[in-house]
């Protein structure tokens, strides 16, 4: 059979095999089991658990073809391959997933009390957080005011606080996933979602300007006006247009559905024992499947029976199109844990040092190309595994993404990673006076001093997602 692969030359077309691969490296942990039922639901070869009868008769091997258009039974007799197969390095983590915070999905409302437990919070500002949790609706708002949720902190928790530290504590909450809850209006939603953009274009500036200045012209379709107020051309506003439609205006769905997060629920576990890092797959990601006994017993019989029975013919290559689905099936969920693993294993090597302590300042810049010559793999296939999958180590949970980040080029010519330049510029914040907070402009100009070329845009971007506020809202009497 042929072996599954991402490698693809020009103009090569990519199997069914490798197609089922592709879909099933990018199922989360979550939803895999999901995805195997309704896999087993529609392919009654397809079974769970372990085949017990490995024995074939040499009798039965060794049945003879005589019609060459007839139907190689041997393929389907119990290959070691894929007859109750579990994979390398699932091993047994009962205990791991008592551990795990959240199984498979869980409210809005939970997920996002468990994102406040990663903020580093005072008992107070936890007791605020929760209760703004609290106050978002079923769509992802909180129409609330601010006043009136400060006074139902005073009466209900005995919780004095201000305006201010609401405002603090909420901007946090705002830079939750999913983009764009909690916020108070379909503007700020939008803003949000626009501010937590990885990668900050010419487009993605614009469409923060049409929202921010020009959103009653851009809902009610005044685009003439806009594109007079901002002087600029009918194609970069249809590209930001484009941009901002694609935009979720419903974070939090219509209803307390289950929002997935999904680096909530690890797809590895890593362990140190001392000083020896051990990586396994979540048991999730290790199902025991095999090709079923009684379609291959169907299949087998047909050796024994009268080959010129034309309906004995099509059911036997009904069976045959269900083996072939099932064992397609089982050797893409087995080159998914393999992938699994060597996307893993790279990622630790390149960051060895930070897996050691979880010390942020010991991670390297890394891209995706970095990881992919590593393990020999096409960029798209590490693309897939570290936009929707995640590790659990022991100083916390971290999504895949977290390790890649893109490289800043410094006055000697190194590249150095962005969470070193964030680590810097918290370390900047704070040491200073907090009578006089220093301004995004004169963070730059620090930034500038120390060999970091950076701009004072990206400075406000690092700022926002390290959850530190405005310098007028840092100012202390």
């Amino acid at each position: 059979m042929q072996k599954l692969g991402l490698i693809q030359f020009l103009g090569q077309k990519l199997s069914p095999q490798q197609i089922q691969f592709i879909k099933l490296l990018q199922v989360p942990t979550a939803e895999l089991e999901a995805r195997i039922k309704e896999e087993m639901e529609v392919n009654p070869a397809l079974e769970e658990g372990k085949d017990d009868d490995e024995e074939v008769s040499n009798e039965e091997e060794r049945a003879e073809n005589t019609d060459s258009d007839e139907l190689n039974v041997d393929d389907y007799l119990n290959e070691d391959d894929y007859a109750g197969y579990k994979m390398q390095g699932d091993g047994n983590h009962q205990e791991e997933e008592r551990e795990m915070p959240i199984s498979s999905g869980t409210s809005l409302q939970d997920q996002l009390i468990v994102q406040l437990g990663f903020l580093k919070l005072d008992e107070t500002q936890e007791i605020i957080g929760r209760q703004l949790i609290g106050s978002i609706e079923s769509d992802g708002y909180i129409r609330r005011d601010l006043e009136a949720i400060m006074n139902d902190l005073a009466f209900s928790q005995n919780i004095e606080t201000s305006l201010e530290e609401l405002e603090e504590i909420l901007t946090k909450i705002q830079g939750f996933d999913p983009a764009g809850i909690a916020a108070r209006s379909l503007q700020e939603c939008l803003m949000i979602q626009l501010e937590k953009k990885e990668v900050h274009g010419d487009e993605v500036d614009l469409a923060l300007k049409i929202v921010g200045s020009c959103f009653e012209e851009f809902t009610k379709k005044h685009y003439d006006k806009i594109i007079k107020k901002l002087d600029i051309t009918d194609e970069a506003l249809k590209d930001a247009i484009h941009m901002i439609t694609k935009l979720n205006p419903k974070p939090g769905g219509t209803n307390d559905s289950l929002v997935r997060i999904q680096y909530l629920l690890p797809d590895f576990i890593l362990t140190n024992d001392d000083g020896k890092l051990e990586l396994t797959l979540n048991s999730k990601n290790a199902p025991e499947l095999k090709v079923s006994r009684s379609y291959s017993d169907m299949f087998q019989s047909y050796h024994k029976s009268d080959k010129k029975d034309k309906k004995l013919k099509e059911t036997v290559s009904f069976v045959k199109q269900k083996l072939d689905a099932a064992k397609w099936f089982i050797d893409a969920v087995k080159q998914r844990q393999q992938t699994l693993l060597n996307t893993m294993n790279a990622i630790i090597k390149y960051q060895y040092d930070f897996f050691l302590d979880g010390d942020e300042s010991k991670l390297r810049p890394m891209i995706l190309k970095d990881i992919a010559e590593i393990i020999g793999m096409d960029i798209s296939t590490i693309s897939r595994v570290a936009n929707s999958k995640s590790i659990q180590t022991e100083f916390g949970i971290f999504p895949l993404k977290y390790f890649f980040s893109e490289g800043i080029a410094t006055d000697s010519g190194e590249d150095v990673s962005s969470r070193e330049v964030k680590l810097k510029l918290k370390t900047f914040i704070e040491n200073e006076d907090k009578s006089k907070p220093l301004s995004d402009d004169k963070l730059e100009k620090l930034l500038k001093a120390e060999g970091y070329n950076i701009a004072r845009r990206t400075v406000a971007k690092y700022r926002e997602q390290l959850n530190l506020p405005v310098a007028r809202l840092r100012k202390e009497l």
